[in-house]
């Protein structure tokens, strides 16, 4: 009997809180179900820095940021099936507030203003990914092939929405899944 081959899956996190990632964590014991089916390349919980050729790859976060553009392009660019998770993926999500702020008075307020700093300076490293005077959800930027909503979308939404895409299913999320008190 040949063992069947795993999916590779890949996620990350750009502009957003990392909520949805805790959200996968909390399918709990599934997990070792799950991983019987796939294998991760990269994510938080690996120490693999790019997204190599993947079956899934799984984005948190808006864009707002070169970086994240940069990071969404080679998600997009190496898996088969990218899938767009939570609000700020979704629509921006609540970092999207900022875009009826400008960008300059965004920086003052938080760098020049912000309780507790004095003489604050606003960061200006070449290191640091250019912002973008928006946030941009990742639709936007790349194609996205499904869209989990959800701020974060439940542990259960996750896991059903996996299985059925790991059976070769279109994953379908009823009402009853999806739906917040």
């Amino acid at each position: 009997m040949s063992e069947q081959k795993k999916i590779r899956v890949a996620t990350c996190s750009l502009a957003g809180c990392f909520g949805c990632h805790m959200s996968f964590l909390d399918i709990d014991e599934r997990l070792l179900q799950l991983l019987e089916h796939i294998e991760f390349d990269r994510t938080p919980l690996t120490d693999i820095k790019h997204c190599g050729p993947c079956d899934v790859g799984i984005i948190e976060g808006g864009v707002c940021n070169s970086e994240n553009v940069h990071v969404l392009k080679e998600f997009r660019k190496n898996c088969k099936v990218l899938v767009a998770i939570g609000a700020c993926a979704v629509n921006g999500g609540i970092p999207a507030v900022r875009n009826n702020i400008d960008l300059w008075e965004c920086f003052q307020e938080v760098y020049h203003y912000g309780i507790g700093l004095k003489n604050g300076q606003i960061p200006n490293d070449p290191e640091l990914p250019l912002p973008f005077d928006q946030v941009h959800p990742i639709y936007e930027v790349v194609k996205v092939d499904y869209f989990l909503p959800g701020c974060p979308p439940p542990a259960d939404a996750i896991w059903k929405f996996l299985t059925d895409l790991l059976a070769g299913k279109t994953p379908k999320l009823e009402y009853e899944t999806l739906h917040y008190d």
